[in-house]
C-alpha cells in the first residue's frame, strides 16, 4: 500500500455472521487458530456492548480491532483486548487508525476510559500507546497469563503495564527524559547495556526509567540478560507505580544508543484529566 493509497482504507464496525468469520480467519493468520476468536464469542460480543472493528482495503478485510466492555464492581469501561494487521500491511500506521476509531467508537457508545495491557518492553507497542495515543501506566502487573510458549513470550515471565486511555484526556509533555533522574543506572555490555544499578529512593517529581528498544533480539542473543532485565523493570515500576506515580510516554535516550526511556511524573492526578 502506497502512502497516496492510505486515503482509500475504510474503517467500520462489523456486525455479521460473515464479517465476523472474516475476522477470525485473520486473526489465525496473525497469530494462530487456536488463540483465534470464535464466531459465536464475537456475535455475542458485538451484541453486549462490544464491538469489532474492521481495516479494509480494497475490499479486503487487513485489520481489525476487538472491544468488550469490563466492570470493577464500580464502573464501567472498555476493554482493549486484541488488534491484528495482515502481514502484508504492516508499517502503514493502520494499528494507530483502527486505535484512534476505536476511540471515536467508544466516545459514541458513552465510555469514558479504555484498557488494555502490554509488555513495557516492547518498545514499538509503548511508542504507539504512550508517545503517540497519549495513553498513561497507573498499574504493574507481573506475570499476569504465567508462561507463555509463543515466539513473543517464551522463556521469560509476562509481565504488563495496565493502559488508561481517557477520551476525554488531553495530555502534554515537555519534559524530555535526559533532563531527568534515571531510577536505573546502565553499563555497557556484548549485547547492548544491562542493568549496573537500580534507584527506588527518588524523590523528584519526574523520572525517567531506561529500557532496551531491541528486546526481542536481546532474548535470542542472551536470555539471561533479558531475564535480568525483566527483573530489575519490573522491581522499578512496581515500586513507583505502587507509591503514587504514572507512566506519561516513551522517548529515545539520547545518551545510550538503542535505549528508551519511560517518563514518570508524581502527584495525584485525577482519572481522566
Amino acid at each position: 500500500m502506497k502512502h497516496e493509497e492510505q486515503s482509500s482504507l475504510k474503517i467500520r464496525m462489523l456486525h455479521n455472521v460473515e464479517d465476523l468469520e472474516d475476522v477470525r480467519k485473520l486473526e489465525s493468520l496473525v497469530w494462530s487458530f487456536e488463540d483465534s476468536i470464535p464466531v459465536n464469542q464475537s456475535v455475542a460480543v458485538v451484541k453486549n456492548g462490544g464491538f469489532i472493528l474492521g481495516a479494509y482495503y480494497q475490499e479486503k478485510l487487513i485489520g481489525f480491532q476487538y472491544s468488550f466492555p469490563g466492570f470493577d464492581g464500580k464502573k464501567v469501561y472498555l476493554v482493549s483486548h486484541s488488534l491484528g494487521i495482515h502481514p502484508d500491511f504492516r508499517r502503514f500506521g493502520i494499528g494507530e487508525k483502527l486505535k484512534r476509531a476505536q476511540k471515536n467508537t467508544a466516545g459514541e457508545m458513552g465510555y469514558d476510559v479504555i484498557t488494555w495491557t502490554y509488555d513495557p518492553l516492547e518498545t514499538v507497542n509503548g511508542n504507539l500507546n504512550l508517545h503517540k495515543l497519549g495513553a498513561v501506566v497507573r498499574k504493574y502487573i507481573p506475570n499476569i497469563y504465567g508462561e507463555m510458549s509463543d515466539q513473543l513470550n517464551a522463556g521469560i515471565a509476562t509481565d504488563r503495564f495496565l493502559v488508561e486511555w481517557w477520551i476525554s484526556q488531553s495530555k502534554s509533555n515537555s519534559v524530555t527524559g535526559n533532563d531527568l533522574h534515571s531510577a536505573i543506572d546502565l553499563k555497557e555490555c556484548e549485547h547492548g547495556w544491562l542493568v549496573d544499578k537500580v534507584d527506588l529512593t527518588i524523590s523528584q517529581n519526574h523520572i525517567s526509567v531506561s529500557v532496551p528498544g531491541h528486546f526481542q533480539e536481546i532474548k535470542r542473543e542472551n536470555l539471561s540478560l533479558a531475564i535480568d532485565w525483566r527483573k530489575k523493570t519490573r522491581d522499578v515500576f512496581s515500586h513507583y507505580l505502587n507509591h503514587g506515580w504514572i507512566v506519561t510516554d516513551l522517548v529515545k535516550d539520547n545518551e545510550h544508543p538503542g535505549q528508551y526511556l519511560y517518563l514518570m511524573e508524581k502527584g495525584d492526578h485525577d482519572n481522566g484529566n
